[in-house]
């Protein structure tokens, strides 16, 4: 044994806790590390394979770093729009001239407003062959298994969303229409929510920091806040 290894096999046992923060902080930065690098390799792949698909045709740096280089890649002329409230995609549809393709890069909600500020317009029937691409961004992306096989690598759901709109793959996906009184129609492609429960809902993400705990602390606050009766 050396005196190199020596002098290492003492310093380890006479600081092993300062030994064993390092090695677990060690470990997890590699583990960091590696993960990123896995994410690269997924984008430069398909990239690559994005150069031979012509297919004429988020408010998020998730769709600006792994969705939109392989659309420019692929030859397709874009035009991003970022909402920046709810509600904004519905009224954005109705002023939305013809286009090739739409391509929704978002969540369950945003889907839901595309579709129903669409189907709201009095010349519908003009978008109804108009193909609707969708990428999964948002916390719930409840078509997305519907339509093609989810991992748990967000970023090659993401690649593989938008390599499928590449190729041209389509899948007819029915539309629920509740119509009320006076109000207008509402649409919805899975299923409709609506009332305390779709509130908490959309409030969960601002408790990000309370991490697994945070549904049951947005449930918690909108309790306090609203009485039962009311929900």
């Amino acid at each position: 044994m050396t005196v190199f290894s020596v002098w290492l096999f003492r310093t380890l046992r006479n600081h092993w806790k300062k030994s064993t923060l390092a090695a677990c902080v060690l470990s997890y930065g590699g583990y960091w590390l590696y993960g990123k690098h896995c994410d690269s390799v997924l984008r430069r792949e398909a990239c690559q394979l994005a150069r031979v698909i012509w297919t004429p045709a988020d408010p998020n740096n998730l769709f600006e770093k792994n969705a939109a280089p392989i659309l420019h890649l692929a030859g397709v002329e874009i035009t991003v729009v970022k909402t920046d409230y709810e509600g904004q995609a519905k009224k954005l549809m109705e002023l939305m001239e013809q286009t090739d393709m739409l391509i929704v890069a978002g969540g369950d909600g945003t889907l839901q407003e595309v579709i129903t500020g669409l189907l709201r317009r009095p010349d519908q029937a003009a978008f109804s062959s108009t193909p609707i691409g969708f990428i999964p961004l948002g916390s719930h992306n409840s078509l997305s298994p519907s339509l093609h096989f989810l991992s748990d690598n967000k970023v090659k759901d993401i690649t593989a969303a938008t390599l499928s709109i590449l190729k041209g793959e389509t899948v007819p996906v029915d539309v629920l229409q509740i119509k009320g009184e006076k109000e207008q129609p509402v649409f919805a492609l899975i299923g409709l929510r609506w009332g305390a429960f779709r509130d908490v809902a959309a409030k969960i993400s601002k408790y990000w920091y309370l991490g697994p705990l945070k549904t049951n602390a947005a449930h918690w606050f909108h309790t306090l806040k609203v009485s039962l009766h009311h929900c």
